[in-house]
């Protein structure tokens, strides 16, 4: 008798990975010729891209994993994912946020696979509970199959935490997925208390899950002229022709974000509260909050240290080199080949702004 053994993975699911960001508030780690998802931040041994891919591969075959990120990181990309092709790797020539590079990928995915549906992950983001993951993204899958909606993954928030969106949905709403009312930026902090008291806000995690066919739908409706300017290059995709299309024309593009683009203006979202633990990794501080401390709140990535009076402090080095810190408290202690930087925690949102001062300073070699 003859047993078949067949992939239980569905070829119809498909995933883009962004990885085009500089991630300038976890500078001077993360520059621009370097960022931080090119980057192991929790110590573990792989890069925040490498465990996206790691995360989406248990699941997704790795022929349908696309990475969009920028031309000038392609090598990276190729040195941290062995085996990607270059048919997979979705080439930005210039930054014009995520609107632009996603519909690019879509149109490849779509000339590939008319019936696929896809998730749209950031490449530097923490998830716990991957199997929770896994399940939640799939379930996301059959309802884009079922229906024409587009789908974003809401975290349940724990506290007011004033740098995330939130995404407030309709309480009556029983099932599973909840219709989008809207989406909210970043709110002050009382704003975020009233939202999490009315019970019905989560944060925006920047996850989407779609159909090809109704996503371009919504490009086509509410961005014709993007959608007219990736569609002449039709002919082109997954083709030797592509990247010479796309290097020529791609800088046409208007530089908008698909929040905006599409995902607010459109009257078919919904959002899937999720199980499991997330963080986007966006800051310094919340880094801290994932890696493991001492009795004192201390946290350490490479670093061999000695601590006396000191608390709730991250450090990071790039090798083992050994730090001792002595009354300090609430500090960020970054030593990189070039950059030290010992910094207050609470001002670690005007790191961005630091750079900016650091760079008319010193110059542009350190960003």
């Amino acid at each position: 008798m003859r047993f078949i053994i067949t992939n239980s993975m569905n070829k119809n699911h498909y995933a883009i990975i962004m990885a085009g960001g500089v991630g300038s508030r976890f500078w001077p780690v993360s520059t621009w010729a370097f960022p931080k998802q090119f980057h192991d931040m929790l110590g573990t041994g792989q890069t925040l891209l490498q465990r996206t891919y790691q995360r989406l591969a248990s699941f997704i075959p790795k022929e349908n994993i696309l990475i969009s990120t920028n031309e000038i990181y392609k090598n990276l990309v190729k040195t941290q994912l062995a085996g990607i092709t270059e048919e997979n790797l979705v080439l930005e020539p210039s930054m014009r946020n995520t609107a632009p590079c996603i519909l690019y990928a879509t149109m490849k995915i779509q000339k590939r696979n008319p019936n696929a549906v896809f998730i749209v992950a950031p490449s530097d983001h923490w998830i716990e509970q991957e199997d929770e993951f896994q399940d939640n993204v799939k379930n996301c899958f059959t309802l884009c199959e079922q229906q024409d909606i587009l789908m974003t993954l809401g975290i349940k928030p724990t506290f007011p935490n004033t740098g995330y969106g939130y995404i407030q949905y309709d309480k009556a709403d029983s099932k599973p997925s909840k219709k989008v009312l809207q989406f909210t930026e970043k709110p002050d902090y009382e704003r975020a208390k009233q939202f999490l008291s009315e019970g019905n806000y989560l944060w925006n995690a920047g996850i989407f899950i779609w159909h090809t066919q109704s996503v371009l739908r919504a490009f086509e409706r509410f961005q014709p002229q993007l959608y007219a300017l990736f569609k002449q290059g039709e002919s082109a995709y997954n083709t030797p022709q592509e990247w010479e299309f796309i290097r020529d024309n791609y800088g046409k593009a208007e530089n908008i974000s698909v929040d905006y683009a599409i995902m607010e203006p459109s009257d078919n979202i919904y959002v899937y509260p999720v199980g499991f633990d997330w963080n986007d990794l966006g800051t310094w501080g919340s880094l801290h909050e994932k890696l493991a401390k001492d009795s004192n709140n201390n946290a350490v990535v490479n670093a061999l240290t000695l601590f006396k009076n000191a608390s709730d402090n991250i450090i990071r080095t790039d090798t083992n080199k050994v730090v001792i810190v002595d009354g300090i408290e609430h500090y960020i202690i970054v030593d990189t080949a070039s950059v030290l930087m010992i910094y207050p925690k609470e001002k670690e949102q005007s790191i961005k702004e630091l750079l900016k001062e650091v760079k008319e300073k010193f110059g542009n070699n350190l960003s």
